[in-house]
């Protein structure tokens, strides 16, 4: 009986002294949540409530599992099941731990400063951090898991002796995922792009939403992903338009006829972006910058404070300013000019009669002065 009941108060008294020591360390941290809104450290330790749980278990179990004489025969393999998973849930509480940091960190740097370009730079190095850290931690942990087999410990040797000819091995081998790695923490700490970032890439233009140690996606316009290996940022030129600041200056041609209102085309520039609530109001103009035999080139400069705004003014002013032309000044669009054929030489005298002038005079004329 006593073999039976043994193993029984060991394994409950464990799991319910976990329990205890669990939801008393919840309760504390919800306190202090309460008291202290001005952190999210606090929720976000209870997040790491069920790996400290499984650390607390473990060790337990751990330590006075040797108790039980039901479990003599399979000691060995129940004390190795028992610290793999205590390597493991450790593993899983430092990480969560150190997230809790980091993101504290960065909220509090994010409140502090207004800028938002630093706050994307700081996000992208706290989450490349976060990625680092947690290879870092899985790294080690797989390494204590295979330590704890006698296997693994007796080819150590072996495989220390050889470490060099591996290493060598092992570098030429990844060498384009090492490159991608350092591309990733040069980028990171480089500034030179950000999460939140716009960026032309390839012709392709959209926003930087995620940037890991070997791989950038970039999302378009038009909500496709873009997959990029990191070490193109730094081997190629890009653009990034959110590069010290996301302001930006946006231009609107028109090709018109040389009749067009210049002058009351800038009034009317002028109200139109009054009216478009994407315009920042720093400054606006509207020049002729090319003249051909049939048309005038004139163009509008527009500013905003950032990509996607600039876009929305553009569209609004190409949009108003045609209806407006159209619908006031007509004869400022521009048209195609016809003339006479001439006949080939040897036939006629190249002389119009009577009836060809007047009917050529009559065409030339405005509709309302015909008949």
């Amino acid at each position: 009986m006593e073999n039976v009941l043994r193993p029984l108060i060991v394994l409950g008294g464990s799991v319910v002294l976990t329990l205890v020591v669990g939801w008393a360390t919840d309760l504390l941290l919800r306190k202090a949540d309460e008291r202290h809104h001005e952190t999210p450290l606090w929720g976000l330790l209870r997040r790491a409530r069920v790996p400290y749980q499984l650390v607390l278990c473990s060790a337990l179990l751990r330590g006075s599992y040797a108790e039980a004489r039901l479990l003599q025969e399979n000691r060995v393999g129940v004390g190795r099941t028992l610290s793999l998973v205590l390597i493991g849930s450790a593993a899983w509480l430092v990480i969560r731990i150190a997230a809790a940091v980091v993101e504290t960190s960065y909220s509090r740097y994010a409140r502090i400063h207004r800028d938002p370009a630093r706050v994307r730079r700081v996000r992208t190095q706290v989450e490349l951090i976060m990625r680092v850290v947690s290879a870092i931690v899985i790294v080690v942990a797989i390494a204590s898991m295979l330590l704890t087999f006698p296997a693994m410990r007796a080819a150590g040797a072996s495989l220390l002796a050889s470490a060099g000819l591996l290493g060598i091995v092992a570098g030429v081998a990844a060498q384009s995922t090492l490159s991608n790695m350092f591309a990733g923490l040069q980028i990171a700490f480089g500034d030179m792009v950000r999460i939140g970032d716009t960026v032309v890439v390839d012709g392709e233009w959209g926003t930087v939403e995620e940037i890991t140690l070997t791989f950038l996606t970039v999302r378009t316009w038009d909500e496709r992903r873009l997959t990029m290996p990191v070490s193109y940022f730094t081997s190629k030129p890009f653009e990034n338009w959110s590069r010290g600041t996301p302001q930006m200056t946006g231009t609107v041609f028109w090709h018109l006829d040389h009749s067009a209102p210049v002058e009351a085309m800038r009034e009317k520039l002028r109200d139109v972006l009054r009216s478009c609530q994407a315009w920042d109001g720093r400054s606006y103009s509207l020049v002729v910058t090319d003249a051909t035999p049939n048309t005038l080139q004139v163009r509008a400069l527009v500013t905003a404070k950032d990509a996607d705004d600039i876009w929305t003014v553009r569209v609004a002013v190409r949009e108003e300013m045609i209806r407006w032309l159209y619908a006031e000044h007509p004869y400022a669009l521009p048209r195609v000019n016809t003339a006479e054929a001439v006949p080939p030489p040897g036939r006629g005298d190249g002389h119009r009669s009577s009836d060809e002038a007047a009917a050529w005079l009559s065409f030339d004329k405005p509709a309302s002065d015909r008949g």
